[in-house]
């Protein structure tokens, strides 16, 4: 058996595989506060597509919900996920 012998290839793709899924849930990992999970106005700004300035308007505005936690701006993603589900509007001509 050599290092191009299809089994070993075949595992070494493998492993480059698991790594790469591994790294991805390490950078994509956010814990759990007390059950809630928490987004940087970074991280919501990509959520929806919008800006961060626009965010900042909406808090302004008293349109979303947010912490001020040692100036540093938090969102409780089930928060957001309430405003989603507040701004639905089902299909009517169906």
């Amino acid at each position: 058996m050599d290092n191009k012998d299809d089994r070993i290839l075949s595992i070494n793709k493998g492993l480059e595989q698991t790594l790469k899924a591994v790294r991805y849930m390490l950078d994509n990992y956010k814990p759990l506060f007390n059950g809630e999970r928490y987004l940087t106005d970074k991280d919501l700004s990509q959520k929806l597509n919008i800006s961060r300035r626009t965010l900042q308007d909406y808090r302004t505005n008293g349109m979303i919900p947010y912490i001020m936690l040692c100036k540093k701006v938090l969102y409780k993603e089930s928060d957001i996920q309430k405003m989603r589900d507040n701004a639905y509007y089902k299909a009517w001509a169906e």
